[in-house]
This record gives structure tokens, sequence and C-alpha cells, in this order.
């Protein structure tokens, strides 16, 4: 969230993973479930308040004032959240087992 303050979500991502990725592939968590994981995150940062990009995005376009914005879009955060929660609780059915369930069909 302390990025998502500054940067953009791709600075984010290429900022972060040169560093992270060895630890996450070290300590056996499957990429594409760090990846998702990682991409839900960012998207976090992006709209937390106070000064999360997607939100001067929204103010502009909307014309309304940024605690307006930040109060419409915090049950957008909520959600981003509990889906978080459930991928890091439930990793295998939620991020690899459905897509495989998908596709096996």
């Amino acid at each position: 969230m302390l990025l998502g303050t500054a940067l953009d979500g791709v600075s984010m991502i290429v900022l972060t993973t040169s560093i992270v990725i060895p630890m996450v592939q070290a300590a056996g968590f499957d990429l594409v479930w760090f990846g998702i994981f990682i991409v839900l995150l960012v998207e976090i940062a992006e709209i937390t308040p106070p000064v999360g990009f997607n939100l001067f995005v929204m103010q502009t376009m909307t014309g309304k004032e940024q605690t307006e914005v930040a109060m419409a879009s915090l049950p957008f955060f909520l959600m981003l959240v509990l889906t978080v929660v459930l991928c890091t609780v439930f990793p295998v059915t939620l991020v690899t087992g459905l897509p495989e369930w998908l596709l096996a069909r």
C-alpha cells in the first residue's frame, strides 16, 4: 500500500518482483498464485487514499471531491481485501484448481 501512494502498478511490480520472486520460489509458493496475489495487492494500493493513483483518475473523470471518490471506492477496497484473504486461505482451490477444472472440461 505504501508503494501505491507514489508509483503506478507497473512500476511497483518491476521494482519488487526481482527481489521477491527468488524468496517466493525458495519458500515453495506457486508462481501463478503469487502473480495473482501481487496483482490484487497492486490494485489495492492503487485505490488506497490519500494518494491512490486510481482515485485521482476517478476524481478527474467525475469532477467529484476526493473524499467522495475515496468513500465510493471503499466497497471495492473491501472486496479486494476479501479476495486476497480467500486466495491466501484457499490457494489450491481458487487460484490453481478452478482453472485446471475449467480447462479439463
